[in-house]
């Protein structure tokens, strides 16, 4: 069995938890944080703004189960792609969107899909959701895991 990993940052990660980890082929899904300038970070840190990471979720799946292209999908359903400060009402650059994608497979598959909703015509500002090399991946603290 082959695993693999996705990582997307669509806000608070406590709202992206459950959207993924009902689906059969994902086997789970970790809160935590990513994509910043300091090493181990705590929740209290990421809160403040200053560590450059985002809240995001790792999720391992089988992609003979599940295809990336499926939880792309599921994804963009969780997210309103056109905000670049943050997510509903959770605002902050630790807020906002991204797709982290594991290898040039993904890459290409993250910036067809986005291209795609740009092109579908269902908002009328740009996608502002970035495509971004995945980096560290620090799970959350214990108590911010199943939050939901």
């Amino acid at each position: 069995m082959t695993i693999q990993k996705a990582t997307f940052a669509g806000g608070c990660f406590w709202c992206m938890v459950k959207p993924f980890d009902q689906w059969d082929g994902v086997h789970s899904v970790i809160s935590g944080y990513t994509g910043g300038h300091i090493e181990n970070p705590s929740y209290e840190l990421v809160k403040q703004g200053d560590s450059g990471h985002y809240e995001a979720v790792e999720i391992t799946y089988d992609p003979e189960k599940i295809s990336y292209d499926t939880i792309i999908d599921l994804y963009w359903k969780q997210i309103d792609p056109t905000d670049d400060g943050g997510q509903f009402q959770d605002r902050g650059d630790q807020y906002r969107t991204a797709i982290f994608y594991h290898n040039e497979d993904q890459r290409i598959l993250a910036e067809a899909s986005k291209q795609e909703l740009a092109d579908s015509g269902k908002f009328s500002k740009p996608i502002v959701t970035e495509i971004l090399p995945a980096d560290v991946f620090y799970p959350a603290e214990d108590y911010h895991q199943d939050f939901l």
